[in-house]
């Protein structure tokens, strides 16, 4: 940052209320939609999207981990959920979406997807879009979370915070007292809509960072490559946040 000499005087108690006021501004989300988005089908199904797909099986087990999922946060006031796995390459993204997009085609059930994976932001690119801003230029550049907020066409009421550049320290923004706000204002500003974020995997220190943020856990498996050492160290890492259960993924081929 730039600096002239001399420097003035400052008032500290009016700077901190300047920046009170500034990082609450950028939290609030302005009363316009969130800007339309347009989905390719083609794209949808080649990275295993449901909204890409006809009614079949493959839609049909989100359909069911949606009917859960829903009882459980209702149940107990949730309204905030985290998608990870204990390792990396377990489908946890796509996982995230399409529990996300199921979720939005309830009857009168808002959804936000979050893409909270800083270090590697990947739900933009399952979905083939390519958003200006992301999650990272609001934590790191004060732009208001209103003016990167997506809707994709035709799914439900679904709304989406996208990432769009990974950053080094992701760790210390997720566990940062900005992030905790801005999750804190998403979770009050509607009670009854439901907040999904996408997390990395466990053997990274950022999702032991953020998972305190949020109400539950949905732990998504790879089938045939998860060991039960990985899901056994995943769920002591978690302890202390409740688990809404566990997704198997990658078990058959999509239909």
């Amino acid at each position: 940052m730039d600096q002239t000499s001399p420097m003035p005087v400052r008032d500290d108690k009016a700077d901190s209320q300047d920046a009170g006021a500034s990082a609450g501004n950028a939290n609030r989300l302005p009363p316009n939609k969130p800007n339309p988005a347009e989905l390719d089908r083609d794209i949808l199904r080649k990275q295993r999207i449901i909204a890409g797909f006809d009614p079949c099986q493959y839609v049909d087990t989100y359909k069911v981990l949606r009917t859960r999922v829903l009882q459980k946060m209702r149940e107990r006031g949730w309204n905030t959920l985290a998608v990870t796995s204990p390792d990396a390459n377990a489908g946890k993204t796509v996982a995230a979406i399409n529990l996300a997009i199921s979720l939005a085609s309830e009857v009168n059930q808002t959804v936000l997807l979050v893409d909270a994976n800083l270090r590697n932001p990947n739900v933009h690119q399952c979905l083939g879009l390519s958003p200006k801003l992301g999650l990272a230029d609001h934590l790191l550049d004060q732009i208001e979370i209103g003016k990167m907020l997506l809707q994709p066409k035709g799914i439900g009421q679904l709304s989406i915070l996208p990432g769009n550049r990974p950053t080094i320290n992701s760790a210390e923004l997720l566990s940062s007292p900005q992030m905790a706000r801005l999750v804190e204002h998403l979770k009050q500003q509607d009670t009854s809509r439901i907040l999904v974020f996408d997390l990395p995997h466990l053997r990274t220190p950022d999702t032991l960072a953020f998972a305190p943020l949020v109400d539950a856990v949905l732990l998504v498996i790879e089938a045939g490559v998860t060991t039960d050492e990985s899901l056994r160290s995943a769920v002591e890492h978690l302890q202390g946040v409740p688990i809404i259960g566990t997704l198997l993924n990658k078990s058959e081929p999509v239909a």
